[in-house]
């Protein structure tokens, strides 16, 4: 009979040890105000300020912590989520876990790949293949859903060489770039799952009090990443053009418009969402807008 949990009434978040993902995640928690105190294997971080540990482990493991209820949150890419999920469930598990957030960065694509000189007529010409993929249950969702019966080939590494080895006849791999794959002489032809990174959590409320240590770290999170997107356009028009200026400027909050003294021209200042490109400033000039800067958001508090 497996034990009581005990309560908790600290956050314990899992990130990865070491990939792609980790060092962004600690970057994002950082920007949210959270320091930590490290263990001497740097495998375990004590939150100073703020009862929020970061438990640092393989990318893999990070949803089945989450449903077994040794960490509560953990930021993972949604491949590797959907995939644990799916594969609890053909075991008779609950999957206890879900997204919470998607986070904006991290983006990759699941790809089917053919050779390169194959020519692609849709998902019936997997008919009867052979598929190498690393996540098996999503495909095979995927395939049920096309009402395809193929063959999913279960491959942890080297995916792309599955053809030239005699082991699978396509592959299904994530994609970000796509090099890998045109260097192994294969072309992506359809896309079965879009993946970023997430932060996973449980399905159900936490207990013991972490709900509200989690609540906050989720609106802290948030106002970090509309931040991080958030960028200062300033700018002078002279009142003849103002509503052609207007017109133009990038979405985002609602325009300050201030009189300059002694000119018959405006300052503004518009709080925007995103990156502001040069064409949208080379817009604005021609509309008679002048002295355009663009300035980076270190800090907001509406």
């Amino acid at each position: 009979m497996t034990p009581p949990a005990q309560p908790r009434d600290r956050l314990r978040v899992a990130l990865q040890k070491s990939g792609r993902l980790g060092e962004p995640a600690r970057e994002l928690l950082a920007s949210c105000g959270l320091t930590w105190r490290e263990s001497r294997d740097k495998l375990f971080c004590y939150g100073e300020s703020l009862p929020v540990d970061l438990l640092l482990v393989r990318d893999d493991d990070i949803p089945g912590l989450i449903a077994d209820g040794v960490c509560d949150l953990g930021i993972v890419g949604r491949n590797v989520l959907v995939e644990h999920g799916l594969e609890r469930e053909a075991s008779g598990r609950p999957a206890r876990l879900t997204e919470w957030r998607q986070l904006g960065w991290g983006a990759c694509r699941l790809d089917v790949a053919i050779e390169e000189d194959d020519e692609w007529t849709g998902p019936q010409q997997l008919e009867g293949l052979r598929i190498a993929t690393s996540y098996p249950r999503t495909l095979a969702r995927w395939l049920a859903e096309q009402g395809v019966d193929a063959q999913p080939v279960l491959l942890n590494g080297s995916v792309e060489i599955a053809p030239r080895l005699g082991q699978a006849d396509v592959v299904c791999d994530l994609v970000s770039t796509g090099g890998t794959l045109r260097a192994n002489q294969l072309k992506p032809v359809t896309t079965i799952l879009h993946s970023e990174a997430v932060i996973a959590g449980p399905s159900d409320t936490l207990d013991d009090g972490r709900q509200e240590i989690a609540d906050l770290l989720m609106r802290r999170l948030d106002g970090a990443l509309q931040l991080k997107e958030s960028r200062l356009l300033l700018l002078r028009s002279d009142r003849r053009v103002l509503p052609d200026v207007l017109g133009l400027l990038p979405a985002g909050h609602a325009p300050t418009v201030l009189q300059v003294d002694g000119r018959d021209e405006v300052s503004i200042q518009v709080l925007v969402h995103g990156p502001v490109s040069w064409a949208k400033l080379e817009g604005l000039k021609h509309a008679g807008a002048s002295n355009l800067l663009v300035l980076p958001v270190e800090g907001m508090l509406a």
